[in-house]
């Protein structure tokens, strides 16, 4: 099987992932905030720290594993160009509060979720 088919396969994988925990955000927390983004892009780059710090040191995957995992459904998984549209919509249409505060949350937290994935895979093993 080709490789690409592995991409795509966690891709649509992933996007479908992605569409459920906004729908999920946007039913339990409102529409004023792009929460699912945001909840999206912190858990992915947990998950996406975690099966790196995994994979380097404590497993032997194939190729294709990796790619179907890492590039397929966390790359889509995650959402940073939603949140970089989102980001200019809540400038355009809200408070520079609410902009700084998506921005910061969305940065500072997707770093230290993916330094805890890391963390969490060195303690597993």
């Amino acid at each position: 099987m080709s490789r690409f088919l592995f991409v795509a396969l966690g891709a649509a994988l992933g996007a479908n992932a992605r569409y459920i925990v906004g729908l999920w955000a946007a039913g339990r927390l409102g529409v004023s905030f792009p929460y699912g983004t945001l909840i999206v892009n912190v858990l992915g780059s947990l998950l996406l720290g975690f099966f790196v710090a995994l994979a380097t040191d404590r497993l032997t995957l194939s190729p294709e594993t990796r790619l179907f995992l890492a590039v397929g459904f966390l790359g889509s998984f995650t959402t940073f160009s939603s949140y970089a549209v989102e980001s200019v919509a809540l400038l355009r249409d809200s408070s520079m509060g609410n902009t700084l505060v998506n921005i910061l949350l969305n940065n500072l937290a997707a770093l230290i979720a993916a330094l805890s994935g890391g963390y969490l895979a060195r303690l597993v093993g």
